[in-house]
């Protein structure tokens, strides 16, 4: 093959939709390609022409227009235009103009009707002109497997029950009859209509509430078993997924799940039935974790949860499975330190809720990450008598969590900090004021506090501030309006021409920081229209869902920001997986120039969802916005 011809070729190859093409099909494009120049200013195309070949930008910059001349689209180097026109009879659609000199390929409409009929991928690219090309791809391998399989599977058995009123010694008779380490507790139906149904689940008990509830505390026999179990637990539907309910498991570090039919329990799952699946799975860390006895012994785990991020990565779980299952772990080891920690200094001298925030509270923690949490307490607290126990209770637990990998907090986010260590009625007036009084520091507290959940303790001390939360701040658009000033500070790393602007890290290589222009940004923009429509959902990807539901958003844009952050995020998750296969601290910071040109493309395309997003963002709440430049 000719120089010129392999250049040709070779430049192609770089470039989505022609870099997944075999070489045998570049080598043809190649030989069919005419070459065109244009100046700066001059017409390419225009409305209503004949067009009968595909346009490529060799080099140069070219802007696409709509008919009334508004512009709809700015391209660079290896961006293709014309394809419209080529779809819808060969008429030019969209006038294109050179506004740099511009090289230009002509690829004849011939081969290209061919190249769409033969390749369903080079098809859907160029079919989906101005539109998100980002598709979120289902998880393959054993990670899909969690995805797929029924929890319905995993039951094995009839559930073994027994009425309200049953004493504790008849309930371990039962279950050592039955041969199982959980009971679930009927009792009647609170809707008398129900004759069907006339006996409902009110609570589980499990070997473990026998041990601690009642032996443990002397309790004599006869007592009833509803006085020691867990009543209104937590359950899963029959036909959620395996991976459902291990999230279920991590979130709330329960070991026994009742799995329900409608209102109807048909069986309880366990640790170990999920654990079969996965013999080093999160939920099996989880479960060491729990296991040990100091400090120490938890800091000999980090091995295993590098090595339980790593196999998620490798089974192609997405991104949100990760950080669910990060989350769940990071969560167990604050708990299982909390515990650790009231062995030690004893019992709280007042009820209190230790909250995470940011990244834990909203399931979306990765293996880089530092410690963001605070305590709510009783709002019996007086400093002068209980504070030196929570101020080592919170001590204890930073330390432990910085000594496991996570750390500390450089702004202070942290329980040890006297001023995220209050009761219940001052974190009530520290929301109040920061919805009702915004300012540039309140700003980025909401930012940080108002992604929150529960890990030990009083969880209903940190749900009446979610209810704060959500009632307050969809009912305030100027909070509304400056936070979403706020979001938009942060803005993604794309120039005028969709070319990436890139920092330089300390070696001069061109980088972009994938959290701080990509997740962060995203992530903060989805909050504002979350809390505009009052939901308490924490997730990103939930917080979506909720709204989805309320129309704020189209169906369309929804599924944008979806596959963007899912994107985004996978993209981080693989760069820190590659950093830890080869020895290095792992980072949030990629090189595009390392990574394939398919993935380059969806990254612009990731980009350019945000910034439509923000750009939305500026026109929804636009309160205060214009009185400060962006």
């Amino acid at each position: 093959m000719q120089v010129e011809l392999l250049e040709i070729r070779d430049h192609l190859s770089r470039f989505a939709p022609f870099d997944g093409l075999p070489d045998d099909t570049l080598d043809e494009i190649a030989r069919q390609v005419e070459v065109g120049y244009f100046k700066a200013g001059s017409d390419i195309l225009r409305y209503g022409e004949t067009i009968s070949e595909l346009h490529y930008i060799r080099s140069g910059a070219v802007e696409v227009y709509r008919r009334n001349g508004e512009l709809y689209n700015r391209l660079s180097e290896g961006e293709v235009f014309g394809q419209f026109g080529l779809l819808r009879g060969h008429k030019v659609r969209l006038p294109a103009r050179a506004i740099e000199d511009s090289l230009i390929y002509f690829i004849p409409g011939l081969l290209f009707e061919q190249l769409c009929e033969a390749n369903d991928a080079f098809a859907d690219f160029v079919e989906a002109e101005g539109q998100s090309r980002l598709k979120v791809e289902e998880p393959q391998g054993k990670a899909s497997e969690l995805m797929k399989i029924k929890v319905r599977k995993l039951v094995t058995r009839r559930t073994v029950s027994v009425p309200l009123g049953t004493s504790v010694q008849e309930a371990a008779q039962v279950m050592t009859e039955h041969g199982v380490s959980s009971l679930v507790i009927l009792g009647p139906s609170a809707n008398a209509a129900e004759a069907s149904s006339p006996q409902v689940m009110t609570g589980i008990t499990t070997d473990r509430d026998l041990r601690t509830r009642v032996l443990a505390e002397g309790l004599p026999l006869d007592t009833p078993v509803d006085q020691v179990m867990s009543p209104n637990p937590i359950t899963i539907q029959a036909d959620d997924s395996v991976f459902e309910a291990m999230l279920s498991m991590l979130r709330n570090n329960i070991h026994q799940l009742p799995v329900m039919y409608r209102q109807r329990p048909v069986g309880v799952i366990n640790l170990s039935d999920i654990i079969k699946y996965e013999s080093q799975s999160s939920l099996y860390l989880v479960n060491s974790i729990f296991n040990k006895q100091s400090v120490a012994e938890l800091q000999g785990l980090v091995p295993d949860l590098r090595a339980t991020f790593l196999r998620m990565v490798n089974e192609e779980a997405t991104a949100h499975m990760i950080g669910s299952a990060m989350s769940g772990i990071g969560r167990s080891l604050t708990h299982r330190l909390l515990e650790l920690a009231e062995q030690r200094l004893g019992p709280p001298p007042v009820p209190y809720c230790y909250m995470v925030l940011g990244s834990m509270a909203r399931d979306e923690q990765l293996i880089v990450t530092d410690q963001d949490n605070a305590l709510v307490l009783d709002n019996r607290f007086d400093p002068r008598i209980h504070d030196e126990y929570f101020l080592q209770l919170a001590s204890f637990v930073s330390d432990g969590l910085a000594s496991c990998g996570f750390s500390y907090c450089k702004g202070g986010i942290m329980g040890s900090n006297a001023k995220w260590r209050q009761p219940l009625r001052v974190w009530r007036g520290y929301f109040t004021q920061w919805i009702e009084q915004p300012n540039p520091e309140t700003l980025l507290n909401s930012s940080i506090f108002f992604d929150l959940s529960s890990v030990y303790g009083e969880a209903g001390l940190v749900e009446s501030l979610k209810d704060l939360i959500a009632q307050k701040a969809s009912s305030n658009p100027l909070f509304l309006a400056a936070l979403a000033r706020n979001a938009l500070n942060r803005t993604p790393p794309l120039g005028f021409f969709r070319t990436f602007v890139m920092e330089k890290d300390g070696q001069q290589n061109n980088i972009i920081n994938l959290k701080g222009r990509g997740t962060a940004p995203l992530t903060d923009l989805i909050r504002v229209h979350a809390l505009a429509v009052g939901t308490k959902a924490q997730n990103s990807q939930e917080r979506l869902e909720a709204i989805a539901a309320t129309k704020l958003l189209t169906e369309d844009a929804i599924t944008q920001l979806r596959n963007a952050l899912e994107f985004l995020s996978i993209v981080r998750i693989r760069h820190q997986a590659a950093d830890l296969l080869e020895g290095r601290e792992p980072d949030n910071y990629i090189e595009p120039e390392q990574i394939d040109a398919n993935e380059r493309h969806n990254l612009k395309s990731a980009f350019q969802v945000l910034s439509n997003a923000q750009q939305f963002l500026r026109f929804r709440y636009p309160g205060q916005l214009s009185s400060r430049p962006l």
